[in-house]
């Protein structure tokens, strides 16, 4: 109606009689209770309602046919949207630059990142809130098909004056006696810190917890204790001339495993191999 002008040319370009037409335009006027078209002598225009009533149908014309065509496509295509769960101590420092590839390689796919601790990431993929997450290994499910990406090392990290400063390489028994600065319990590698500060004879400072790698890493640099924290947070947030100063250890590699997690029963693994193909190539730029 609103591109012919004059019902006789709707009713042809729908391919129906002048009648049929005006009567379905009547009945959905009366359902809707408002007035869709002016009616006259000359040319037959929307109302100002009427207008509106189009622009809402043509978006729900939009969704329904791509919504057709994604049910038509391939599974495997890099299309459509994926929830993706993440570690705070990780998404932060890997997933912008993922994101800005996946728009810029597959426009038509969305990522929508939701951070949260281990355990949650785990209970909210098996509940379906999540497709797929990216965590610290190891991961234990049947029900899951778990992908290592990468092992990370973890760096020291120690205020600019600590003793610990002026060694090129920390060797493990340095560390003894000395406090360990980490996260909450909640987090696999808080575990990780506590078993080497077992090993060598080092206490995990438990009334300084960390919130964020960010507080893990600003106790360091007030001298409370040293930390250990993932190479990829020190890529990222720490500079020269910041006041905390990275250590290697020495002889000994302390590195965390991180993967990508999905369900088995859920389809598009290709998509999500690709995905993990893409984590592997930004961890490694």
């Amino acid at each position: 109606m609103a591109a012919a002008g004059n019902f006789r040319r709707a009713a042809e370009r729908a391919g129906v009689s002048q009648p049929s037409l005006s009567a379905q335009i009547q009945l959905l006027e009366a359902q809707l209770g408002q007035s869709l078209v002016e009616r006259g002598a000359g040319a037959t225009m929307l109302t100002p309602m009427g207008r509106e009533i189009l622009r809402h149908a043509h978006a729900i014309l939009a969704d329904v046919s791509a919504l057709s065509d994604l049910a038509r496509s391939d599974g495997d295509a890099m299309i459509g949207t994926i929830r993706l769960g993440a570690s705070p101590t990780l998404g932060p420092y890997l997933l912008p630059q993922v994101v800005a590839r996946l728009h810029r390689d597959h426009p038509e796919l969305r990522l929508h990142i939701r951070e949260g601790l281990p355990h949650d990431l785990l209970r909210d993929l098996a509940s379906g809130l999540h497709d797929v997450v990216l965590t610290q290994l190891p991961v234990i499910g049947d029900q899951y098909f778990v992908m290592s990406l990468f092992r990370e090392p973890l760096l020291l990290v120690m205020a600019q004056d600590d003793p610990l400063a002026g060694q090129r390489c920390v060797q493990p028994e340095m560390l003894a006696g000395r406090g360990l600065l980490t996260l909450s319990p909640h987090y696999r590698l808080s575990d990780q810190i506590q078993a080497l500060g077992k090993a060598v004879g080092a206490p995990v400072l438990r009334d300084y917890e960390g919130t964020s790698l960010d507080a893990v890493r600003q106790m360091a640099g007030m001298g409370m204790g040293i930390a250990l924290l993932p190479a990829l947070y020190v890529r990222s947030e720490i500079r020269d001339h910041d006041d905390v100063t990275i250590r290697p250890m020495a002889s000994q590699i302390i590195e965390r495993e991180v993967g990508l997690v999905w369900r088995r029963s859920a389809g598009r693994a290709a998509v999500y191999q690709r995905l993990a193909d893409m984590v592997i190539s930004v961890a490694g730029s």
